[in-house]
C-alpha cells in the first residue's frame, strides 16, 4: 500500500509517493502553489505526477498563506510567557507577538496590529496565581479580536476563563497547563490543541481553496512536520539531531535531544526548554528578508563581503532571482552562511541571565535544509554546515564530534506526516534522509 505525502508551501508544491511497507519512495514531484486561484490544482497536478490513484491516502502538511501565525500572553516573561512562545514554536507557529502580566489597553492595541491567527492564553502553575489569567481572559472576551484562543493555564482557573471567554462568543479551546508545575514544561496538549485549531481556522478560513477537501486533507502545519520527522530521526540514530533550513522568508532551526545520564528527569530550569525545539528566524530569508541576513552579520559582527551584501539588496528586490553562475552562486553561499551561523547561535544561545545555553554538546548529525543548499554542489553545502560547526566564539556548545548531511530528497516533512498513523513507515523513510550526502567532520 502506497500514500502521497504533500507539504504545500506559499511557493511549490512538493509531493513524495511513499510505500507503507518499507518507506521506500516510489516517485516524487513538485509544481507552483496554485494560491491564487485555488491551492487544490496545483495540489492535484502533483498527485497526477505521482501517479498516485484515488485509492490511495494523501496526507497533507502546508504552510501556504503565511503559515500559522501565533500570540502568546503569559504571567511573566520569564516562566509561563517563555514556556507558551516554546510551545508555540514547537507547534509549528511563527510567534508574531508575546506578552506577559496583565494586559492593558495599549496591550491589546499591540495584539490586534501583531493580527495573530491564535491566541495562546497561558498563566500560573496549577494551583497558584490566578489572578493574572482571570485579568486577560476577561481583556480578551471584550477586545475586538477575532482569532481563536487556545487556553493552556493554571488548571484551577481554566473553567472561569473558558466561562469568560465563550460568553462573549469567543471561539475557545482548552489545554493542559504548559507549565504545571515549576521546571517542568508539558508542551503535548497545547500543541495538539493549537494544531487542531490551525487546521479548523487557518487552514478553512484564509480562502486558499473554495471546497472543503483542502482543509480536509491538511494534518498540520509544515513546521510541525518537520519539527515531528526530526524527532523520529533523532529516535531513529539513537542520537542528538541539529537541522537547519534555510528558506526565502525565514530561516528554521529543529533540535531534538535523547535525555541520558544524568539529565533524565532531573529539571534545573524554571521554565525549561523542551527536548524537542525549533526556533524560526524572519529575518534571515535567502530572498524575501536577505538584507535581514545583512543586518544581522553586522549585529553580530561576522564577517560578510560587499559584493555579497549588494547581491542581498538586489535578490531581496527581485525574489525569483535563481543564482547562475559562479560568482552569483558564491553569493547565495555567504549570505546561506551567514544565515546559518546567525540562527544557530539564537536557537542555541541563552537568551536571559541565568539560563544556560541549549545542550548541543553531544549532537551526531547536521542536518541541512532548504533550496540553497539542495542545489549547490554538495562540498559547497557541506561547507555551510561545517562554517556553523566551526563557530566556537559564537556563545553557544558547539556539537563536539558530528556529521554533517543535506536533505537533498526533502524527506523530512513526509517523516513527519506519517509518523502519527505510520509509525513503522517513518522509521523506515527516516533511514534515508540524508543519505545522499553525508560529509563526516573532525
Amino acid at each position: 500500500m502506497r500514500t502521497a505525502c504533500i507539504d504545500v508551501g506559499s511557493t511549490f508544491t512538493k509531493g513524495l509517493l511513499v510505500d507503507l511497507q518499507d518507506g521506500s519512495v516510489c516517485g516524487r514531484a513538485a509544481a507552483a502553489t496554485t494560491s491564487d486561484t485555488d491551492v487544490m490544482d496545483g495540489l492535484q497536478g502533483v498527485l497526477q505526477q505521482l501517479g498516485a490513484t484515488p485509492e490511495e491516502p494523501v496526507l497533507v502538511c502546508s504552510s501556504a498563506g503565511g503559515g500559522l501565525r501565533l500570540a502568546v500572553i503569559g504571567y511573566e516573561d520569564a516562566v509561563t510567557a517563555l514556556a507558551g512562545h516554546r510551545v508555540g514554536l514547537s507547534a509549528g507557529a511563527r510567534v508574531v507577538h508575546v506578552a506577559a502580566g496583565r494586559l492593558s489597553g495599549a496591550d491589546i492595541v499591540s495584539l490586534r496590529a501583531a493580527r495573530p491567527d491564535v491566541v495562546l492564553l497561558v498563566g500560573g502553575t496549577d494551583g497558584g496565581n490566578s489572578d493574572v489569567l482571570l485579568h486577560n481572559a476577561a481583556r480578551l472576551a471584550k477586545a475586538r479580536i477575532a482569532a481563536p484562543i487556545v487556553l493552556a493555564g493554571n488548571h484551577a482557573a481554566a473553567t472561569e476563563c473558558h466561562t469568560v471567554l465563550a460568553a462573549t462568543g469567543r471561539s475557545v479551546t482548552l489545554a493542559d497547563n504548559v507549565l504545571p508545575r515549576i521546571g517542568e514544561l508539558a508542551p503535548l496538549s497545547a500543541r495538539a490543541a493549537i494544531r487542531q485549531v490551525f487546521l479548523r481556522h487557518v487552514i478553512g478560513g484564509k480562502g486558499l481553496s473554495t471546497g472543503p477537501r483542502f482543509a480536509e486533507l491538511v494534518r498540520m502545519a509544515t513546521p510541525d512536520a518537520v519539527l515531528q520527522g526530526v524527532e523520529v530521526l533523532a529516535a531513529r540514530r539513537g542520537q542528538d539531531i541539529l537541522a537547519i533550513d534555510i528558506g526565502g522568508a525565514t530561516s528554521d532551526v529543529y533540535s531534538a535531544l535523547i535525555p541520558r545520564g544524568e539529565d533524565v528527569g532531573v529539571r534545573r530550569e524554571v521554565s525549561p526548554a523542551p527536548r524537542v525545539l525549533r526556533t524560526v528566524e524572519a529575518d534571515l530569508g535567502m530572498r524575501w528578508s536577505a538584507t535581514g541576513i545583512v543586518d544581522a552579520v553586522d549585529r553580530e559582527r561576522l564577517p560578510l563581503e560587499a559584493d555579497a551584501r549588494d547581491y542581498a539588496e538586489v535578490v531581496s528586490r527581485e525574489i525569483a532571482t535563481l543564482p547562475e553562475g559562479q560568482v552569483a552562486w558564491t553569493h547565495e553561499l555567504d549570505l546561506a552562511r551567514a544565515a546559518a551561523i546567525v540562527a544557530v547561535r539564537r536557537h542555541a544561545r541563552a537568551t536571559r541571565p541565568g539560563e544556560s545555553p541549549r545542550a548541543l554538546r553531544e549532537v551526531g548529525l547536521v542536518l541541512g535544509s532548504g533550496g540553497v543548499l539542495r542545489y549547490a554542489h554538495p562540498v559547497a553545502a557541506g561547507g555551510v554546515l561545517q562554517s556553523v560547526l566551526a563557530d566556537h566564539g559564537g556563545g553557544w556548545i558547539v556539537p563536539a564530534a558530528a556529521s554533517a548531511a543535506v536533505d537533498t530528497a526533502y524527506l523530512l516533512f513526509a517523516v513527519g506526516l506519517l509518523a502519527q498513523d505510520h509509525p513503522e513507515a517513518a522509521a523506515a523513510l527516516a533511514d534515508h534522509v540524508g543519505s545522499g550526502y553525508i560529509q563526516p567532520l573532525g
